[in-house]
C-alpha cells in the first residue's frame, strides 16, 4: 500500500509539472491563442475519441446533460484563448501570477453554485490576493493587457472547476471532458467562420515545431492529464491534490526563468506581489482543507 501511495504521489507531482508546463508551451508555440485552441481541443478530442473506443466507454448521456457540459466546454475554451492570450500580451511569470488568483474567484463562486455561505478568512485572503495583484500591476504596467487577461482566464478557469466538480458527480471525466472538448471545438470553429476569417490554407500551414508542440500540449497536457488526474484521486486524499495543484504557479514560474531568462526577468516589485499572491493561495488551501478535515472526523 505504500509503494501505490507513493507511485501516485509522484504521478501526482508529475501531472502538476505538466499543468505548470502548459504555459512554457504557449511561449513556444508561434500562433495565436484562438488558432492553438482549436488545435489543442481537436486533438484532444480525437485522442479521447480513440480512449473511448479502445476501453469501450458508454458517452450517451441524456440531452439535458450534454447541453451543460456544452456550456462548460465554452468556458474551457474561452479560459484557455484568455490564458495563451494573456502570455502573447506579457509572459509566462505575469500569466501564472495572476493565474493564482483563481482560487479566490472559486470561493466566491462556490457559495453561489453549492448555496453555502462564505468563510470569513476568503474574504481576508482574497482582499490580501488584491493587494499582490495591485503591487505587480503598480510595477508591471507595461504589461497591463496580459493582466488584464491573465485576471479573467483565472475568473473562467475557477467557474469551469466549480462546474465541474458538481458534473463530477454524475459522470465519469472521461464523459465530461468528451463532450467539453467537442463543444469547444464547435464554439471555436463557429467564432472563426464568423469573425476569424474562416478556415483557409493558410490556418492549417503549422510549421513542424508548432504541430509538434501542439500534439504535446493536446495529449500529454491535456487528455492525458484530464484522465490520469482522476485516477490519483482514487488514492490520495483532495487535501493533497488541492493543495500540490496550488504549485502549479511556482513550478511554471521556475521553468520560465531557467529557459527564457531575458523575458521573464521581472522587477523585484513583481516578486514581492507574487509571493503575496501565491503564499496566500497556499494557506488559503490548507486552511480550507483542514477545515474539511475537522468536519469529516468531528
Amino acid at each position: 500500500m505504500l509503494n501505490v501511495k507513493l507511485k501516485n504521489h509522484l504521478h501526482l507531482h508529475f501531472l502538476v509539472f505538466i499543468a505548470g508546463f502548459t504555459a512554457i508551451l504557449g511561449e513556444l508555440i508561434t500562433i495565436t491563442a484562438v488558432p492553438l485552441v482549436w488545435f489543442r481541443m481537436v486533438m484532444a478530442s480525437i485522442l479521447i475519441f480513440v480512449y473511448v473506443k479502445m476501453a469501450k466507454i458508454d458517452v450517451k448521456i441524456n440531452p439535458k446533460s450534454i447541453l451543460r457540459l456544452s456550456v462548460a466546454g465554452i468556458i474551457i475554451a474561452l479560459h484557455w484563448i484568455t490564458f495563451f492570450g494573456a502570455i502573447d500580451a506579457s509572459n509566462v511569470s505575469i500569466t501564472l501570477a495572476m493565474f493564482s488568483c483563481g482560487a479566490f474567484f472559486a470561493s466566491l463562486i462556490e457559495p453561489i453554485i453549492y448555496k453555502r455561505r462564505i468563510i470569513w478568512y476568503e474574504i481576508l485572503f482574497g482582499i490580501i490576493v488584491v493587494i499582490g495583484v495591485f503591487i505587480i500591476t503598480k510595477s508591471e504596467l507595461k504589461y497591463i493587457n496580459g493582466i488584464i487577461l491573465g485576471i479573467t482566464s483565472a475568473f473562467l478557469s475557477s467557474l469551469f472547476a466549480v462546474l465541474n466538480g458538481k458534473f463530477l458527480k454524475e459522470h465519469t471525466a472521461t464523459i465530461i471532458s468528451f463532450y467539453e472538448f467537442l463543444s469547444g471545438v464547435l464554439f471555436i470553429s463557429i467564432y472563426i467562420l464568423i469573425f476569424g476569417g474562416g478556415f483557409s490554407s493558410e490556418f492549417f500551414n503549422l510549421s513542424v515545431q508548432d504541430f509538434s508542440y501542439l500534439f504535446i500540449l493536446a495529449s500529454i497536457c491535456t487528455a492525458y492529464a484530464f484522465i490520469a488526474a482522476v485516477y490519483v484521486m482514487k488514492v490520495i486524499s483532495p487535501y493533497t491534490v488541492v493543495l500540490s495543484y496550488n504549485m502549479e504557479p511556482i513550478y511554471g514560474i521556475f521553468m520560465a526563468i531557467f529557459l527564457f531568462p531575458e523575458k521573464e526577468h521581472m522587477s523585484t516589485s513583481f516578486y514581492y506581489g507574487a509571493v503575496v499572491v501565491i503564499t496566500t493561495v497556499l494557506l488559503n488551501a490548507i486552511l480550507k482543507n483542514i477545515r474539511l478535515l475537522k468536519r469529516k472526523y468531528s
